[in-house]
């Protein structure tokens, strides 16, 4: 008998015989080579973060959040103590696995666990880690937690549709587009059309390979360039 068909001829979904949902995320420490992924704490990180994040004096990188600039600590420090709290979304502070130093911000958020689905949103990179090894080790981290810790499905991002630098993240970093939802948002006063990313656990061995292979010190020259991109290597057969 087709279990993929009704009585009446109609198509259903992939029946998931064992399925029984995916655990929620313990909010806990994740090390890497070049980073480190620690529950945020504001107590221990407001003033570190707020530092780091002075660095983009212009607010650049605050344009596409939800929040932010902010016009001085307090008002940060207040707004890190609003976000502490709060179980989804679920707040990682970013820190150099030798150094300690803190170097920005991530969550996991909309937490499905029964649907074994996900999303990784809230980042926020310093300075000091865009375009380093160890900003592309804190999406490996938290993919490798959800897919291979946890047992979910699916692994979401999501941003407005006008943020290029993201939406080329997203595609580096191997998420497939799904397309976009007009008028989904309006934040700062103005509208948000948001554009559809995910991974899929279908996807993940092949993409998890490809990561351990960029992220192997032999994939990185004297000058800690890289030898391969993290592009080439997902297209390896």
């Amino acid at each position: 008998m087709n279990d993929r068909v009704n009585s009446f001829g109609q198509e259903l979904g992939e029946p998931l015989v064992d399925w029984t949902g995916s655990e929620w995320p313990a909010h806990e420490r994740m090390s890497g080579r070049h980073c480190a992924l620690v529950p945020l704490d504001p107590k221990l990180h407001s003033e570190a973060l707020y530092q780091v994040f002075a660095d983009d004096q212009g607010g650049r990188d605050w344009t596409y959040l939800g929040y932010g600039p902010f016009d001085d600590f307090e008002q940060f420090d207040y707004w890190l103590n609003s976000i502490g709290v709060q179980t989804d979304p679920q707040f990682y502070v970013i820190e150099g696995a030798q150094s300690g130093s803190v170097l920005g911000l991530l969550s996991l958020l909309r937490i499905q666990a029964d649907a074994g689905s996900i999303e990784v949103g809230h980042i926020h990179y310093s300075r000091k880690l865009q375009q380093t090894a160890a900003a592309t080790e804190a999406m490996f981290l938290l993919m490798h937690r959800v897919f291979e810790d946890l047992g979910y499905r699916r692994y979401e991002w999501k941003c407005d549709d006008l943020n290029l630098r993201s939406k080329a993240a997203a595609a580096r970093l191997g998420f497939v587009f799904e397309g976009v939802f007009r008028q989904a948002l309006v934040y700062k006063g103005r509208n948000r059309d948001t554009a559809w990313f995910s991974i899929t656990d279908k996807e993940w061995p092949l993409l998890k390979r490809a990561y351990e292979l960029w992220l192997d010190p032999n994939n990185f020259g004297v000058d800690g360039v890289q030898i391969n991109s993290l592009a080439s290597l997902r297209n390896l057969k």
